[in-house]
């Protein structure tokens, strides 16, 4: 079968393509950047394309011929110099691509959104795809992508058989982007780099293994129903509960320091001051300092039983992850 999918030079994009290559599909790959595709994606069945999901004309060429569209590409910074850029590039982007799936008769889209648009835990209760009707919202990332999820609903009644994904705090092996963050707070943190236990630490958050993911996106392609929304979850634990595992299993065991919420919100503001100066990316921001100081308890229990997911216990996806961070580079 021939797949096209955007995002593909990103964390969970490159993983994805390599595995629908590898299962035998012919991948339409639509790249910024031809020489880092060639670089990341080194697959006899991945065909690269040139493009931008907000050049129109590059995706359909980039389409022909294919029969379904993983959507994965998006704006998943902490922060942007241009506020707009993220409703630009993920929701009027998302809609380049499903007019663009409309001429091109493809009617199996995937979209991939994230786990944060559903809120956080407010009562200490692992939320899921319904629990909250109307959250409130930190980042301009998760209110852009709730845009997007409800774009994409729209276009259900004009033949688009649409389908969303939700993933968590995925980590794993992969390339160390924004979107891979805890695999690179583990590589900082080993190497002596990252100290900081953002508040007290015992704040809930939900970690997934990155195969989780893709096997979550490609059984939500096959199996799902059109316009719900599934949440691919992992592990429920505090950040304390995640790095003393990563100590125990590297025996590394390095010193953090509590930063209390005052605090972190000041460093992040400078942070954004500087940025704003100097254009240098921040770490983090007020808002996502916001975010990591609430429970995130997320259920994936709608996704088990419809379409089949399967989640890794941390001890064995951090101690997969410890090992590929490991090796000779």
């Amino acid at each position: 079968m021939k797949i096209f999918i955007t995002g593909v030079t990103g964390y969970i994009g490159q993983k994805l393509a390599l595995r629908l290559a590898a299962d035998g599909h012919t991948i339409h790959a639509l790249v910024r950047d031809v020489e880092k595709g060639r670089l990341l994606l080194k697959h006899p069945n991945i065909t690269l394309f040139e493009g931008d999901i907000l050049n129109p004309p590059s995706l359909l060429t980039a389409m022909k011929g294919c029969h379904q569209v993983y959507h994965l590409a998006a704006l998943a910074s902490v922060w942007h110099k241009d506020p707009q850029s993220f409703h630009m590039i993920n929701v009027s982007g998302l809609r380049n691509v499903l007019d663009a799936c409309l001429a091109s008769g493809i009617k199996d889209v995937l979209f991939t959104s994230t786990a944060g648009v559903v809120g956080d835990s407010v009562d200490g209760n692992p939320v899921c795809e319904g629990t909250n009707a109307n959250p409130k919202l930190e980042t301009l990332y998760e209110q852009s992508k709730v845009e997007a999820e409800k774009l994409l609903k729209s276009y259900i009644p004009k033949g688009i058989r649409g389908v969303i994904v939700n993933p968590s705090r995925v980590y794993g092996p992969g390339i160390l982007t924004e979107s891979n963050g805890f695999t690179r707070l583990m590589k900082m943190y080993i190497h002596g780099q990252w100290k900081i236990k953002p508040c007290n630490g015992k704040s809930i958050g939900n970690y997934v293994y990155i195969d989780d993911t893709i096997n979550g996106l490609i059984a939500a392609m096959e199996k799902a129903k059109p316009g719900e929304r599934y949440l691919l979850g992992g592990v429920n634990a505090t950040y304390n509960d995640f790095f003393s595992l990563v100590d125990e299993l590297t025996g590394v065991k390095r010193k953090m320091y509590n930063v209390p919420l005052p605090v972190m919100l000041f460093l992040s503001r400078v942070q954004v001051m500087m940025a704003q100066l100097f254009g240098k990316q921040p770490m983090i921001t007020p808002p996502f300092v916001r975010k990591y100081n609430k429970h995130w308890i997320v259920s994936s229990q709608k996704a088990e039983q419809e379409i089949g997911y399967t989640i890794m216990p941390l001890r064995e996806g951090v101690s997969k992850t410890l090992d590929w961070l490991n090796q000779p580079a």
